[in-house]
């Protein structure tokens, strides 16, 4: 039982700590391409190709992972450059 309880723990934190050194934008990447993955799964299963399900996912999900990632650098940039508009305007 013990060593049953350490093997789930041990396979929850080793896919944890694989993305402990990645970019923000490798994250982000890397969440879609799962995600879209595994709904491609189950809706390749119901259609009948689960493969070819997870393929198309896979895609659709890094894609949209990429333009996620798109739209949080354009959001810290319109932030940055508020603050610099603030500081310049402040006279700090």
């Amino acid at each position: 039982m013990r060593v049953r309880y350490l093997l789930c723990i041990f396979t929850l934190a080793v896919p944890l700590s694989a993305c402990s050194d990645m970019s923000a934008t490798q994250q982000r990447a890397l969440t879609g391409t799962a995600g879209g993955a595994a709904a491609g799964t189950l809706v390749g299963a119901i259609a009948g190709n689960a493969g070819m399900g997870a393929a198309i996912g896979a895609g659709v999900g890094l894609a949209g992972g990429m333009l996620y990632d798109y739209h949080k650098k354009t959001e810290d940039r319109a932030y940055q450059r508020g603050v610099q508009q603030g500081r310049t305007q402040s006279g700090t």
